[in-house]
């Protein structure tokens, strides 16, 4: 297939595997996704982010019904969302914010080398969910965060 007849796939759908839905859709309730209040204990729920992409949470009952080898995955977090934030200072407010409401924090925010100001926070499931702003050319320190200190 030569490249002017080639298909190209649109990424229409980001899916997360969750052990705890109303946990779940929680804590990205509070990032600020406009997310469906499901009836009753749904296993299945999706939202659609501006832009038109979907996001979709499935409990693993859910995927163990279509998948029934499918566990759990050891180890670390397989998948990270990241989230802008409108200013340096909303990365440290949301962080500060969602480590008060409980959450875990993994890493404070720092100003990366790569010019953003940058934070991570786990949600339920323990999936990496990074927050980042544009730090501006003059913010950027080129230290990266201290995993032994830094994390919440």
């Amino acid at each position: 297939m030569d490249r002017t007849s080639r298909i190209t796939p649109q990424l229409d759908l980001v899916g997360l595997v969750v052990s705890d839905m109303a946990a779940s859709l929680a804590f990205y309730r509070r990032l600020g996704l406009d997310v469906p209040d499901p009836a009753g204990n749904a296993p299945h729920v999706e939202a659609t982010l501006p832009g038109g992409l979907r996001i979709a949470w499935d409990t693993e009952d859910v995927v163990r019904s279509f998948d029934p080898g499918w566990t759990r995955p050891a180890g670390g977090h397989r998948i990270e969302l990241a989230f802008r934030c409108g200013t340096p200072g909303d990365v440290d407010a949301v962080y500060e914010e969602l480590v008060a409401a409980g959450y875990r924090g993994h890493l404070k925010p720092w100003d990366a080398v790569w010019g953003q100001r940058y934070a991570v926070v786990l949600d339920p499931d323990g999936s990496g969910v990074s927050l980042f702003a544009d730090a501006g050319p003059d913010s950027a320190t080129g230290a990266g965060p201290d995993p032994a200190t830094d994390a919440a």
